[in-house]
């Protein structure tokens, strides 16, 4: 009996000095807190969820939900860190994240196994699908209508490879060209230069709205890709995904998430449009799976 006790003594004392003894930092966690200051890289015109405000300023669902993430990073290191800001286009923001030129990314990024092998991904936020923008009086109404016709897409996008193998696949010969963001891409449709712009659909009605130009384009045909969104962060980096896995799990427990989405798809925008768009059933569920206990 007494060698039991001696162990199990030991055994609590040695766990005593492991609970005590703080864990060193390593990865983007070490980065930020030699830093103070954490950088995230925006878009500037993936309306709703990443662009610039009247001011500059990076505005949108995604940066909300990044900033609520800066938070619990600050709370993992054990202090306040101070927001960089970094511009990124489709073609350079999974570079800016390998590279570490950002931290994290909060604009409107697909999560799929492609992009998986050079970063990693939250929790989805938003789930969307490539569509059409054209102008009213259009004869396109779909993919099928296409024949002959020039289509933007924005460089270095999902968009751009869905619209490649729609081509490919349905033998509907388009002349495909790419713009640097989603703006361009936008006036490219506008100038006229092309019959329609494809993205997804959500940021279509966004640039839409922004633009106030409701009654001059309308978003048309079936979804042509499946596009989950998640925030980017560098790959391999252990710590801070435990981090990122724990506050959008405490995110959706809260209703934050909820609320963040309510502002940004079913209210106001800072112009004054609103995409009057409800929440899907699928983010629903998805949402709703965050919140569950984290294994």
């Amino acid at each position: 009996m007494k060698l039991v006790w001696i162990f199990l003594f030991c055994a609590t004392a040695a766990l005593a000095q492991t609970e005590d003894t703080p864990v060193e930092l390593t990865g983007t966690l070490a980065k930020v807190r030699a830093a103070s200051a954490i950088t995230i890289a925006y878009r500037e015109s993936s309306v709703p969820f990443s662009y610039l405000s009247a001011r500059n300023e990076p505005i949108g669902y995604s940066i909300e939900l990044c900033k609520k993430l800066a938070e619990a990073i600050g709370e993992a290191v054990g202090r306040e860190v101070a927001l960089k800001w970094l511009a990124v286009t489709s073609e350079t923001r999974i570079e800016a994240i390998a590279s570490g030129k950002a931290d994290v990314e909060c604009g409107s990024t697909t999560n799929n196994l492609e992009r998986q092998k050079q970063v990693a991904f939250s929790p989805v936020i938003f789930v969307s699908g490539t569509k059409l923008l054209v102008k009213r009086g259009s004869p396109i109404r779909s993919y099928r209508n296409l024949a002959g016709k020039t289509v933007v897409v924005t460089a270095g996008t999902t968009n751009e490879k869905a619209m490649q193998e729609i081509g490919r696949r349905f033998k509907v010969d388009f002349k495909l060209v790419t713009a640097r963001d989603h703006a361009e891409s936008y006036a490219q449709l506008e100038s006229g230069n092309a019959d329609a712009f494809a993205t997804d659909d959500v940021l279509l009605y966004g640039l839409v709205a922004q633009h106030k130009a409701q009654k001059q384009y309308q978003v048309v045909g079936e979804f042509l890709s499946y596009d989950p969104y998640g925030i980017m962060f560098r790959k391999g980096d252990a710590q801070l995904a435990e981090v990122v896995k724990r506050a959008f799990h405490d995110l959706a427990e809260d209703g934050e998430i909820e609320r963040q989405y309510k502002r940004w798809f079913l209210q106001r925008l800072p112009g004054g449009q609103s995409l009057d768009l409800p929440m899907s059933p699928q983010l629903e569920t998805l949402i709703r799976a965050m919140a569950a206990k984290p294994e």
